[in-house]
């Protein structure tokens, strides 16, 4: 009994002797334990994986964006006559409170509206907003390097509010557009001419994509908290290497109590529009000629509130959904082979179709699956503007 009890013993001791030497070889040649094992053929040691990756710095200046997107920038300024009435006051206080004055004809005045575009194309196009350059008599735009030349409208589209422009000038700074879209939470900057203060930079981040305001129309804007002021109309929205992303647009009124709410138009959007104009003069667009809401789903069914397709509300006279024998609450799920999302995707790819083609529609009608083929017509000009969600004002 004492033999084991002293062979015990001596193991023990030499144990704590063991841990002893490897803790002092441990402390003094940090990495020996992994050159030993290695030498032996011995794997590492498991670890435990990381839960989270750490986020990436973010940079400390976004002046080097800045610097690659700032040239492409330009200042428009859309000069128009104003025709309005002439008066002569009266010489008495109280019939000048009264009365005001006695017209006597009437006078003319030059007017200035103050906006931005961005230089897309070395051959001198110039994309900016429609409302910028409305019923303009000229347009001047400032280039970056402080020259000053004459634009000429190519087009314009009402529909998108942007606006094509031409100047004659050499050696353009032409902007990078994006490859990639913008996902919410992509660092985002606004340069721009607001308040006339010439070359201003803001930053924010993209809030949401695919943003409508119109029921009716198949815009699709990215949503920014980057500062968006009068005469920021037409800049550019850039991301975090100083590729446009967007067109600055418009803002939320402050009659929605709004703040830091901003819209531009994406660089895809705006893309289009530019070769469109560039090669027609104009922006041609598909049209089934109805009405989309979204599709209801009953309280107790367990489902979405919002169901995938997009269900008929008005069905217009005599256009290819009436003639194609589409009717009211007709839930639409598939346009060719391709499924709809919701109303916005499809006004979006039913605006995508070439006028003359045919498309298959199938859908749901009581319940019912149908198929049926309609003749696309182009979009009439003169739509009916729907009710905006919510006030909104052009950021010229």
């Amino acid at each position: 009994m004492k033999h084991a009890a002293g062979t015990l013993a001596f193991i023990a001791r030499f144990a704590i002797l063991g841990l002893a030497m490897a803790f002092v070889v441990s402390v003094l040649w940090p990495g020996a334990g992994d050159r030993l094992r290695a030498r032996f053929g011995l794997g590492a040691p498991a670890t435990t994986p990381a839960t989270s990756l750490p986020a990436p710095a973010a940079p400390a200046s976004y002046a080097e964006a800045v610097s690659r997107a700032a040239p492409s920038v330009v200042n428009i300024y859309a000069n128009r006559t104003v025709t309005e009435q002439a008066l002569r006051m009266y010489t008495d206080p109280v019939l000048q409170s009264l009365l005001g004055g006695v017209p006597v004809g009437t006078r003319q005045r030059r007017e200035q509206n103050l906006g931005s575009g961005v230089i897309v194309s070395s051959q001198g196009y110039v994309l900016t907003n429609n409302h910028v350059i409305a019923d303009a008599d000229d347009v001047q735009v400032l280039l970056y390097d402080g020259r000053v030349a004459k634009a000429k409208l190519i087009g314009a589209d009402q529909e998108t509010d942007l606006a094509v422009l031409k100047i004659d000038a050499s050696n353009l700074p032409v902007i990078q557009i994006a490859e990639l879209p913008p996902r919410a939470g992509d660092v985002a900057l606004a340069i721009g001419n607001p308040l006339g203060f010439n070359q201003t930079v803001t930053m924010g981040i993209v809030s949401a994509i695919g943003r409508q305001l119109n029921q009716s129309s198949a815009e699709d804007f990215i949503q920014t908290d980057a500062a968006i002021n009068l005469g920021n109309s037409g800049g550019a929205l850039v991301n975090a290497s100083g590729e446009l992303i967007g067109i600055n647009t418009l803002t939320l009124s402050k009659a929605a109590n709004a703040e830091g709410i901003g819209f531009a138009i994406p660089v895809d959007t705006a893309k289009n529009v530019l070769d469109q104009i560039i090669a027609t003069g104009h922006v041609i667009r598909g049209w089934l000629g109805a009405e989309y809401g979204l599709v209801p789903v009953a309280a107790d069914s367990g489902l979405p509130a919002a169901a995938r397709g997009a269900q008929i509300t008005d069905i217009y006279p005599g256009s290819p959904a009436e003639q194609a024998g589409l009717k009211l609450h007709d839930i639409l799920l598939r346009i060719g082979q391709i499924d709809i999302v919701d109303p916005a995707d499809l006004r979006r790819r039913e605006a995508a179709l070439h006028p003359g083609n045919k498309v298959e529609i199938s859908g749901l009608r009581n319940g019912s699956t149908f198929h049926t083929e309609v003749q696309i017509v182009q979009r009439p000009s003169n739509m009916p503007a729907s009710a905006q969600s919510a006030p909104a004002q052009a950021s010229d």
